[in-house]
């Protein structure tokens, strides 16, 4: 029960807060208790009475020998984060369904599991099943903690573009995030400052470019399908990007990443923290005040120096 409602609906709003501050601290086995009794006291709902990403959909029955439907009801990124549960259930079910956004299918065709896949779309599922599950309460029903998130990386799959090879290191980049929460997204004009490091080769993996978001330095890239980005990250040795789905993607291809975090970021990524136990090639770089991109973006350039330095790249 990652995301809890918060409105006049919900029984207690104290709890859904509670479950954020133990989830950020990484006590999930406090959280997942806390889960119990709000999932107890709230009746599963599927009617479309709240919204898809407020929506409580498993209600603990057991998965152990069922046909499973997996509702993606959250982000393109929230699904490629919590797919990685779909083989545990695919190894305990009798037959798994994930329902999940159509631009992900192509994806989500290379995970290791035996599932079948259906488009979402706003209608019922085209599917029998004894038990669904949202995406996001899969490591509810699994009682993860940080030392058992499923880990192996990648668990998604791609063919490199052929982009070249020279002695720079080769980066992509994402300095936009979801129309939900523009404060994940940092201008244009400060991302651009990094590009004067010298031994990158740059690469835009920005899914729509405004007109002027443009720079000699930053080469432009075919990103019109998800399936066409993973492959471009897949040929590169670093990818920088805010908190979005290009980064989960990054993260579940096994690629080096660098994810750029407001300073109250998402419970996910806990507090404190430059590393994640959810990709273990991936690394946090934190706002040390809210809405200062200017100071976090001097440290990856320095970051990025060093990074060259040690590469030996563009000598």
């Amino acid at each position: 029960m990652p995301r809890v409602q918060v409105d006049s609906e919900s029984l207690n709003a104290r709890d859904a807060l509670e479950w954020l501050r133990l989830a950020r601290r990484g006590e999930m086995a406090a959280a997942w208790r806390l889960s119990d009794r709000i999932r107890n006291r709230t009746p599963a709902r599927t009617d479309g009475s709240v919204p898809r990403h407020f929506q409580q959909i498993w209600d603990g029955t057991p998965l152990v020998d069922r046909r499973v439907l997996i509702r993606c009801y959250h982000g393109l990124g929230d699904t490629i984060q919590f797919i990685r549960y779909a083989p545990k259930v695919a190894a305990l079910a009798h037959d798994v369904i994930v329902w999940a956004q159509p631009r992900l299918l192509p994806v989500l065709r290379t995970l290791p599991a035996d599932v079948r896949l259906l488009a979402l779309h706003d209608g019922a599922p085209q599917a029998d099943f004894d038990v669904d599950i949202e995406i996001m309460e899969l490591p509810y029903a699994f009682r993860s903690g940080l030392a058992t998130i499923p880990v192996d990386v990648p668990y998604l799959h791609a063919t490199p573009t052929p982009l070249g090879h020279d002695n720079h290191l080769r980066v992509g980049i994402v300095w936009r995030a979801g129309d939900w929460d523009d404060n994940r997204s940092i201008p244009f004009a400060l991302i651009t400052g990094l590009m004067a490091v010298p031994g990158l080769r740059w690469y835009c993996l920005q899914h729509e470019v405004q007109r002027d978001e443009a720079h000699p330095q930053l080469q432009s890239l075919d990103n019109s399908t998800i399936l066409m980005t993973a492959e471009h990250m897949r040929a590169l040795d670093l990818v920088i990007s805010v908190d979005s789905m290009p980064a989960h993607l990054a993260g579940a291809l096994g690629v080096p990443t660098w994810t750029l975090l407001t300073r109250r970021a998402d419970w996910r990524w806990l507090e404190d923290r430059h590393d994640t136990p959810w990709y273990p090639t991936m690394k946090l770089f934190r706002q040390a005040r809210s809405g200062d991109w200017q100071s976090l973006l001097e440290e990856v350039r320095a970051s990025l120096v060093a990074k060259c330095i040690l590469n030996g790249a563009g000598e």
